[in-house]
């Protein structure tokens, strides 16, 4: 894409099939390094990626070379496979539907990196649920709150 120039920061955070507490602390870098492979392989540039057992956040730097969406059902769909492919859970694992992908600007990034980092700490004092209402309210998002996180049926 010649003469296109771009620079565009974007959060994802999405969780584990009724927030599951089912990322376990021995593969979980090897999860992060996978799916760090998917999103180089689509010539993004991965700034940061971390989470809890039940949810993953990643930093990307976005080429716009591809939908958010395909990048999204790569990214999840991938690495769930992968996951099951390894047989890291009991059972057949699965991220839940969704996402939250939220946009930043160069200056913001740092901070964003640190937040990313130090996901253990945040959650010392706060919940997924928390943390994810907390972004949608912050972004102003409109949202409906059945959406937001399918329960076990």
């Amino acid at each position: 894409m010649a003469n296109t120039f771009t620079q565009i920061h974007l959060q994802f955070i999405f969780a584990v099939k009724y927030r599951e507490g089912l990322i376990g602390s021995s593969w979980k870098n090897n999860l992060y390094k996978y799916i760090t492979g998917i999103v180089q392989n689509h010539n993004h540039k991965m700034l940061a990626i971390n989470g809890m057992a039940d949810h993953v956040h990643l930093l990307i730097g976005m080429r716009p070379t591809q939908s958010i969406s395909e990048l999204m059902q790569e990214v999840k769909g991938d690495s769930s496979k992968w996951i099951n492919e390894n047989k890291y859970v009991r059972g057949r694992f699965e991220w839940q539907e969704g996402y939250g992908a939220f946009s930043y600007g160069k200056s913001q990034v740092p901070n964003v990196i640190a937040y990313i980092q130090n996901q253990e700490i945040h959650h010392q004092k706060k919940s997924f649920v928390e943390e994810y209402m907390a972004f949608i309210k912050k972004f102003e998002i409109e949202y409906d709150e059945k959406y937001i996180f399918k329960m076990p049926e």
